[in-house]
C-alpha cells in the first residue's frame, strides 16, 4: 500500500512536471487545510488514534495520575479538538491547566469553542482550574525561557510537519516540562516513522505499522485530498485545473482498492510515538564513559539498516557494558543490542545501540581442561563471546575437531543462538540453545556481572558473581536470551565434527493436485520416517511461470545407510547436484543461495522472513494453504523453506528451557524478496504484508512461532504469545525479574504478567443485532481503560470454518469472505454445506474451534468471541477452559430494528445464529438500539469493565490453593478462606451485590444453603437490605417446611466419607410464590446441591426464570451448569465472581 509519503512525494514531482518558472505556489488557506485534515481523520483514520494515539497517552498517563491530582498539558497542534478528549474521563479530570499553540485560525476557534462551558455540551477537560490558554500562533522556538511556563506533559500529535530542526524543538519542550516531580514527559505522534532527532535519546517508543488513510473515489473528494497531502496549490488557476486533473490520476494510480469498499482508495498511514524526559539530552554523558562507533555500521537486516539509532556504542571491555546498563538506568531509557545484525529491531530510532563486535573471541575448552571442575562430565566445550558470527564459530571448532550446532547461514550471531538457532544439525544434535551450558551476562536490572551454568573457571571475568536466580536465568537465556541481559559470551557443549553428503532434486509441480501429492508423500513417507542423522528440506518456489518443488537431503555418510533414504532416491530419480561437504560446508548448500532463481546470495536482494512451526503439512487446510500462497506472492522471488526438525530437538522437554515448543517437524520460514533498490517503496510493503497475511493463516493450523524474527511492533506482539508455548507465562514473570526497567523493550515482546482472573466474553444474538460492532466497542472499552492495563481482543469463531472453507477452495477470495458481507452470503450455502460435512466427519470440531481461538489468544486477559451459533454456549464450553471466567453477553434489538439493519446491510433477513432464548439465560443482555458508539461504550463500562476489578483480582489471591488434598493429585480451592482475610467479607459482598445489574429493588429475599451459602449471604442481606431464608438439612427448621432430597457435594463425593444422599429443606412461607429471588452460594461445581435448592424454590412457587443464582467461585470442570441445562434450570441466570480449575 502506497503511504501518505511516497504520495506527497509524488504529488510534487507531477506538480514539478506542470508548472513552470511563472507558477507561484500557494499555501493553503486554514478553510483548506481544514477540509483536507476532516478527510483524513474519517473512517480508517480514525482507527489509528482507537487503537495507537490513545491507548499510548492512556498508558502514559495513567503512572502520572498515581503521583499527583492534577497535571498541565501544553498541546502543540492539536488541531480543531484535543486528543485527551478521548481519553477516558477519570483521566480527563485530572487535567488542572491546559494550553496549545494552533496557527490555524478556524481551528484555534473550535477548539476554543469546545474547551469552553458556555457551548452548551460539557467540555472534554471539565476540571481545569483556570480557563484554557488558547495560542492562535505557531509554538515559537525562541521564546525566552524566563517567560516560559512549566508543564507535566507536552504533546505534538501529528503537528511537526513542516518544522525544521525538529530536535531543537524537542529541546526547547523539554525545557519546559515541570522540574518536580520528575515524570514530566514530551510525547510525540507522527505519521512518517522516519522521524529523527539527532543528539536525543527517548524514553520510549511505539510503532503502528497498519495505519491507514481512506479516501472516497471522487473528484470532489481527491480535489480537496491532494492539495492537502501535497501541501499546496497553484496561483495559476489555468495550470492549477491542469495539476487538479494530474493529482486525480495519480491518486488513482497509487490508491489501493478493496473489494469490501468499493469506491474508495486507501494508503498507508503507518504511526511512530516517540517519548522524551528531560534526561534524554544525557547522551554526552554516555559518549564520555564508553567509546562511540567510528563511521556507519551496516547491519543485515534492511529494516533496522533504516532505523536512526540515538548513537551506536562500541564497548571494548565488559566495563563499558556495564556502563552503558548504568547510564540508561540512570536516565530511563532503553538499549538495543547489535550482533550478527539479522534481527530487524537491533536498531530502533532514537534508542541507544550497543555494537558487541569487539567482543570476537572464540575459545576450545578439551575435555578435562576445565581448571575449575576437572571431572566435568560435559565434554568439550566451546565458549563464544557475544561478537562472534556463527561461521566464525563453527570454523574454530572445527580446528579442533569439534562442531556447535547453529544456523543455516554464517553470519547469523547471538540472537540466533539465544532464541532457538534451528540449522541443518538440529535433528542430530538439537537446537542452538539446546548446547548452551553457561553464560557472562551483564544485569540489566543493576549492571552487575552475571556467571550462570557451567563457566570453566578460566574464562570466568574476575568480579561475576552468581545470582540469586541462577537456573531460573539460564532456563530464559536457552530460548528467549536478548530479553534478560546482555550476554557477553556463552558456552557451548562441543560435537564432533563430521562430514554431510547433500543432494539436491527440483521438481515440477504440473497442478495443485500433483502439488498436494508430492508435498503429502514427501512428509508422510520421507521426513516422518528419517532417521534423526538425515534431514529433507523442502523449498517451494516458482521459476519460469510454473511451481517447482525442490528437496534437499542431508546424510551423514558415516552413519548406516538407512532403506528410508535410499527410497527416496530412487522415487526422485537423479539429483540435480551432489555435494560432500564438512559442518562450515553446510552453510552454503541451501538450495536459495544457488539453486533457485540463479541464487539469492549475491547480496542483491531484501528479505523479510517469519517462521512457523507445522506438524502435518500433509494435512489438507495446510498444504492447501502453501499452494495458495504461492498463487498470492508480490514478486516471483518470494518462496516457502520447509526446514526439516523434530529428532533431537523433539527429544527435549517442552519445559526443559525457554523454547517451549517441540513437537514441529517443519519450521516453514516464509520468505518475501524484492530486489534491493525497491526498498521503502510500495513493492516492499506488499512482500511484507504478504509475508504476515499468510503467518497469520498459517498459525491456526500451527505449533507456535519462531521468536527470533519478533519485534516489538504490534503486529509481531500479536504473534509473540505463540512463541513460546507453556513457557509464555514464566517467561513473562523472569522479564519482570531481570530486567524491571524494561531496559530491553525492542526484543521479543514479553507483555506484563496476565490477570490471574482472564475473562472470556461470548457475544451472542441474531443477525443484524451488530454483535461485531459491540465485540470491537467494548475491546475498545478494556483496551483503552486507564486503570486495567487488561488487553482485549476480539474474533470471530467463524472465521476458522472461513479459513477452512477457503483452503479448501482456492478460487475463494478469503479477504472478501471475511470483511464483504455479500461475497459472504454468495458463498454461505456453500459454506454451510461445508460446515455440516465437517461437523459429521469430526464431531468435536466445534470445540477444537473454540480452543483454538482462546489458545491463540493466550497472552490476552479479556478475549471477545462472536459468531457462536451454539445453543448454550455456556454450558457446551466453560468446562473446556477452566480457568477462564466465561460469561455471556446477548446482544438484542427490536423487529423493526432488525429489519432496518438487515435491509442496509443487504441480508436476507434469515436468523442463521441457531440460538435459542427459551430454556436458557445468558449472563447479561444487551439491548442495542439506540443509535451511535456512546450508547455501547456506556454499557461496557457500567457492566463488563468491573468484571476485571483490581477487587476480583484480589479477592482471588485471598483463596488459598491446598495441594493433594481432600484426595492425593487433587487441589482443594479454599475458598471458605476469604472470611479469614481482613477486609475479605467486605470486598466479597461488594462484589457479590454489584453482580446483579438491575438493582435490588425487586428481589423479595436472599436464599442460601448451609454451610458455605451462609457465610457469603449474611453479610450481603445486611447490604442490600433483604430478609434471608436459611436452607438446612431436615430437621434443623422449625415446622411448616418444604424439602427435597440432595444429592452428595463435590466434596463429599471426592471423600471416602458415605455418599448418602440427604434431604434439605425451607420453611414453608419464607418466600412469596411468584417473586425474584437471588441464591448465595460459597461454590458452584457438580451443581447437585444447587440443583436442590432450585427444586425447593420451583417447589415453592419460584419460576426458574425468576431466580438468580450468585456463587463466589465456580469450578467449570465439573460440569455443573451441564447439569442444571439437563435438569430443566438452563433458564435461571448464574453469575459467579472467581473461577478455579481444582475442587
Amino acid at each position: 500500500m502506497t503511504t501518505l509519503q511516497s504520495l506527497k512525494q509524488a504529488l510534487r514531482q507531477e506538480a514539478e512536471r506542470i508548472e513552470t518558472v511563472s507558477s507561484i505556489r500557494e499555501p493553503l488557506t486554514d478553510e483548506e487545510y481544514s477540509i483536507g485534515f476532516e478527510i483524513l481523520l474519517r473512517d480508517s483514520g480514525w482507527i489509528t488514534y482507537r487503537d495507537f494515539v490513545v491507548p499510548h497517552l492512556t498508558q502514559l498517563l495513567t503512572p502520572i495520575l498515581t503521583s499527583h491530582t492534577r497535571i498541565s498539558v501544553l498541546e502543540i497542534g492539536p488541531g480543531p479538538r484535543s486528543v485527551l478528549g478521548q481519553l477516558p474521563l477519570v483521566l480527563r479530570r485530572t487535567v488542572g491547566k491546559y494550553a496549545a499553540y494552533e496557527p490555524n485560525a478556524l481551528f484555534a476557534t473550535r477548539m476554543k469553542e469546545s474547551l469552553s462551558s458556555s457551548s452548551g455540551m460539557e467540555s472534554p477537560l471539565p476540571c481545569l482550574e483556570i480557563p484554557p490558554i488558547i495560542h492562535q500562533r505557531p509554538f515559537n522556538l525562541h521564546e525566552s525561557e524566563s517567560h516560559a511556563e512549566k508543564f507535566d506533559v507536552i504533546l505534538f500529535c501529528h503537528s511537526m510537519y513542516g518544522m525544521n530542526s525538529k530536535a531543537k524543538v524537542i529541546e526547547r519542550a523539554l525545557e519546559m516540562l515541570v522540574q518536580r516531580p520528575e515524570y514530566g514527559i514530551v510525547v510525540v505522534f507522527h505519521r512518517d516513522i522516519s522521524l529523527k532527532f539527532d543528539g536525543l535519546a527517548c524514553y520510549l517508543t511505539a510503532s503502528f505499522s497498519t495505519g491507514a488513510v481512506c479516501v472516497a473515489d471522487d473528484d470532489l473528494e481527491l480535489d480537496r485530498f491532494a492539495p492537502f497531502v501535497a501541501g499546496f496549490t497553484l496561483q495559476d488557476i489555468c495550470k492549477y485545473e491542469n495539476l487538479r486533473f494530474a493529482w486525480r490520476k495519480v491518486c488513482r494510480t497509487l490508491g489501493r482498492r478493496d473489494e469490501a469498499y468499493l469506491g474508495h482508495l486507501f494508503f498507508g498511514s503507518p504511526d511512530i510515538m516517540t517519548v522524551f524526559t528531560r534526561y534524554s539530552t544525557s547522551l554526552p554523558d554516555l559518549a564520555a564513559q564508553v567509546p562511540l562507533l567510528k563511521g556507519e555500521l551496516v547491519v543485515k537486516n534492511r529494516e533496522a539498516l533504516s532505523h536512526r539509532p540515538a548513537c551506536i556504542v562500541r564497548p571494548t571491555k565488559i566495563q563499558h557494558i556495564q556502563q552503558c546498563v548504568l547510564w540508561a538506568l540512570m536516565n530511563h531509557v532503553g538499549l538495543t543490542v547489535i550482533g550478527g545484525g539479522h534481527s530487524g529491531h537491533c536498531r530502533q530510532p532514537n534508542v541507544v545501540a550497543v555494537d558487541m563486535s569487539a567482543f570476537d573471541k572464540v575459545h576450545i575448552v578439551a575435555a578435562g581442561d576445565d581448571k575449575k571442575d576437572p571431572t566435568s562430565k560435559l565434554g568439550p566445550l566451546v565458549i563464544a563471546e557475544a561478537g562472534c558470527k556463527a561461521g566464525g564459530i563453527v570454523r574454530e571448532s572445527m580446528a579442533a575437531g569439534f562442531t556447535v550446532p547453529l544456523g543455516s547461514r554464517p553470519s547469523v550471531g547471538a540472537g540466533l543462538w539465544l532464541q532457538g538457532g534451528i540449522g541443518h544439525l538440529a535433528r542430530l544434535y538439537g537446537l542452538s540453545c539446546d548446547a548452551i551450558v553457561g553464560a557472562i551476562i551483564v544485569s540489566v536490572k543493576n549492571g552487575r556481572l552475571l556467571c550462570v551454568g557451567h563457566v570453566p573457571a578460566q574464562h570466568r571475568p574476575a568480579g561475576a558473581m552468581c545470582p540469586e536466580y541462577e537456573a531460573d536465568l539460564l532456563w530464559a537465556i536457552k530460548g528467549a536470551g536478548t530479553n534478560f541481559g546482555i550476554v557477553v559470551s556463552v558456552v557451548f557443549k562441543a560435537y564432533p565434527a563430521t562430514t554431510h553428503g547433500v543432494r539436491n532434486w527440483v521438481i515440477p509441480l504440473m497442478n495443485d493436485n500433483d502439488a498436494r501429492f508430492k508435498i503429502n508423500y514427501y512428509d508422510l513417507y520421507a521426513a516422518q520416517r528419517l532417521p534423526a542423522n538425515c534431514s529433507v528440506d523442502m523449498f517451494i518456489y516458482q521459476e519460469e511461470d510454473q511451481m517447482r518443488l525442490g528437496v534437499t537431503l542431508f546424510e551423514n555418510p558415516t552413519a548406516e545407510v538407512n532403506p528410508m533414504t535410499a527410497t527416496i532416491r530412487t522415487v526422485l530419480g537423479s539429483e540435480r547436484s551432489f555435494k560432500a561437504v564438512d559442518d562450515m560446508g553446510l552453510f552454503e548448500t541451501d538450495m536459495y543461495m544457488s539453486e533457485m532463481h540463479g541464487g539469492h546470495g549475491g547480496n542483491k536482494m531484501s528479505s523479510f522472513k517469519r517462521c512457523i512451526f507445522l506438524k502435518d503439512i500433509g494435512y489438507s487446510p495446510v498444504v492447501n494453504l502453501l499452494i495458495k500462497t504461492m498463487k498470492t506472492r508480490p514478486t516471483s522471488l518470494c518462496y516457502l523453506h520447509l526446514l526439516h526438525g523434530g529428532g533431537a530437538v523433539r527429544n527435549v522437554a517442552a519445559d526443559a528451557n525457554a523454547f517451549g515448543y517441540r513437537q514441529w517437524e517443519f519450521a516453514c520460514v516464509i520468505t518475501g524478496i524484492w530486489p534491493r533498490g525497491e526498498d521503502g517503496t510500495e513493492l516492499a510493503h506488499n512482500v511484507k504484508e504478504w509475508v504476515y497475511k499468510v503467518a497469520e493463516e498459517l498459525l491456526p493450523f500451527s505449533w507456535g512461532i519462531y521468536s527470533a524474527d519478533l519485534g516489538p511492533g504490534p503486529r509481531d506482539a500479536a504473534l509473540a504469545s505463540r512463541a513460546f508455548g507453556p513457557n509464555y507465562p514464566r517467561l513473562v514473570q523472569l522479564k519482570q525479574i531481570f530486567d524491571p526497567h524494561n531496559v530491553l523493550a525492542d526484543a521479543c515482546p514479553l507483555r506484563q504478567i496476565p490477570a490471574t482472573q482472564k475473562l472470556i466474553i461470548l457475544v451472542t444474538g441474531e443477525n443484524g443485532v451488530g454483535k461485531d460492532y459491540c465485540a470491537n466497542t467494548w475491546a475498545s472499552v478494556f483496551n483503552t481503560n486507564y486503570g486495567n492495563h487488561v488487553v482485549a481482543r476480539t474474533v470471530c469463531i467463524s472465521d476458522v470454518t472461513k479459513r477452512e472453507y477457503a483452503a479448501m477452495h482456492p478460487d475463494v477470495n478469503l479477504a472478501r469472505l471475511l470483511h464483504d458481507r455479500d461475497y459472504k452470503e454468495q458463498h454461505r450455502p456453500a459454506m454451510t454445506a461445508f460446515f455440516d460435512a465437517q461437523v459429521a466427519c469430526r464431531p468435536r470440531m466445534l470445540e477444537e474451534h473454540f480452543l483454538a481461538v482462546v489458545r491463540e489468544a493466550m497472552s490476552v486477559d479479556v478475549l471477545f468471541i462472536t459468531g457462536m451459533r451454539e445453543k448454550g454456549p455456556l454450558v457446551t464450553y466453560s468446562h473446556l477452559v477452566p480457568e477462564h471466567r466465561l460469561i455471556e453477553v446477548r446482544v438484542q434489538a427490536s423487529p423493526q430494528t432488525l429489519r432496518a439493519r438487515r435491509d442496509y446491510y443487504g441480508a436476507d433477513g434469515r436468523d442463521n445464529d441457531k440460538q435459542a432464548t427459551s430454556g436458557y439465560c445468558p449472563t447479561i443482555v444487551f439491548k442495542n438500539e439506540a443509535p451511535g458508539i456512546e450508547p455501547v461504550r456506556h454499557f461496557g463500562v457500567c457492566y463488563l469493565l468491573p468484571l476485571v476489578s483490581e477487587d476480583i483480582q484480589r479477592l482471588a489471591k485471598m483463596v488459598r490453593p491446598v495441594p493433594d488434598f481432600p484426595r492425593p493429585h487433587m487441589t482443594f480451592q479454599h475458598v471458605l478462606g476469604i472470611a479469614k482475610h481482613p477486609q475479605g467479607l467486605e470486598v466479597c459482598t461488594r462484589l457479590l451485590a454489584s453482580l446483579l445489574i438491575g438493582g435490588w429493588i425487586t428481589v423479595s429475599a436472599i436464599a442460601c444453603c448451609e454451610t458455605g451459602g451462609f457465610t457469603f449471604a449474611s453479610p450481603l442481606a445486611e447490604k442490600v437490605k433483604k430478609p434471608i431464608a436459611f436452607i438446612r438439612e431436615a430437621g434443623k427448621l422449625p415446622p411448616p417446611t418444604i424439602s427435597v432430597t440432595k444429592s452428595t457435594s463435590h466434596i463429599s463425593a471426592s471423600t471416602s466419607s458415605s455418599s448418602k444422599d440427604k434431604v434439605i429443606e425451607m420453611e414453608m412461607y419464607s418466600i412469596p410464590r411468584g417473586s425474584l429471588v437471588v441464591v448465595v452460594d460459597d461454590v458452584l461445581a457438580t451443581g447437585h446441591t444447587l440443583c436442590a435448592v432450585l427444586e425447593l424454590l420451583s417447589n415453592a412457587g419460584i419460576r426458574p426464570q425468576d431466580t438468580v443464582v450468585l456463587v463466589v467461585a465456580e469450578f467449570p470442570a465439573h460440569r455443573g451448569r451441564e447439569l442444571l441445562y439437563e435438569r430443566g434450570f438452563g433458564a435461571v441466570n448464574i453469575r459467579s465472581l472467581l473461577v478455579f480449575d481444582g475442587v
